[in-house]
């Protein structure tokens, strides 16, 4: 099966939701199983237009032939709709791609964490009463927030899942690494790193979705009474 072949995806997502073991299976209550209608080829040159960029080829075929969002890593992929005449994604964290400089290139190819060589916290021992300690704290995270969180690390991703607890995984849209997934791990301080596979390769969007899926189908037949007719 080639990777642009998404012609198994759907069938594989309705045996999942019929598997008695299938609501184990981490984010499934919240994607149920479910893929939203594929985009016409109209419709993705209309997205690809607004973007001023194509998107890489294999998540690119997924939204013409398998679906423009829905069942998929963890609570599911971010959909992509059509809202007011423009189209952007939507989801917990999706509106941290910046649609208006996806063409701008993602600059990294390893792994970098914008809270390197920020200093520790502030001790309250180190404070003669509360309200110093306060307000040295409160600066602290202003600036700490200023610097891990600024829009300029995430030019090029495209946000297209949510793990819980703010972290995010993303497509690189431009740039050296265009086509690579890579995870968001700024909200515990864990900076930006490529999605590899087990032997080290960086994972594309579609071996990215079938390691999911994969994954999925293992787990939704933990129970040796029960399978998926595979």
């Amino acid at each position: 099966m080639t990777r642009s072949d998404w012609s198994d995806v759907r069938e594989r997502l309705a045996r999942l939701a019929a598997a008695p073991d299938a609501g184990e299976v981490f984010g499934s209550s919240s994607h149920r199983w479910e893929l939203e209608p594929p985009l016409s080829a109209e419709e993705l040159a209309e997205v690809e237009t607004q973007l001023q960029v194509e998107l890489p080829g294999e998540y690119r075929s997924f939204l013409l032939a398998a679906g423009r969002g829905g069942a998929g890593p963890t609570y599911g992929l971010f959909p992509l709709r059509r809202l007011d005449g423009r189209w952007r994604w939507e989801g917990d964290g999706a509106d941290l791609t910046d649609l208006d400089a996806l063409m701008q290139p993602f600059p990294h190819v390893e792994a970098f964490n914008p809270a390197d060589g920020l200093p520790e916290p502030p001790d309250e021992a180190d404070y003669d009463s509360e309200e110093q300690f306060n307000a040295a704290e409160d600066a602290y995270w202003e600036q700490h927030d200023s610097i891990v969180f600024k829009p300029e690390h995430s030019i090029g991703l495209l946000y297209l899942c949510h793990l819980g607890c703010a972290l995010r995984e993303a497509l690189v849209v431009s740039g050296p690494a265009r086509g690579q997934m890579w995870a968001d791990d700024t909200a515990e301080d864990g900076g930006f790193r490529p999605l590899c596979d087990d032997d080290g390769t960086p994972l594309g969007f579609a071996r990215w979705y079938r390691r999911w899926l994969d994954a999925a189908e293992t787990n939704a037949c933990s129970s040796s009474d029960h399978g998926l007719g595979l």
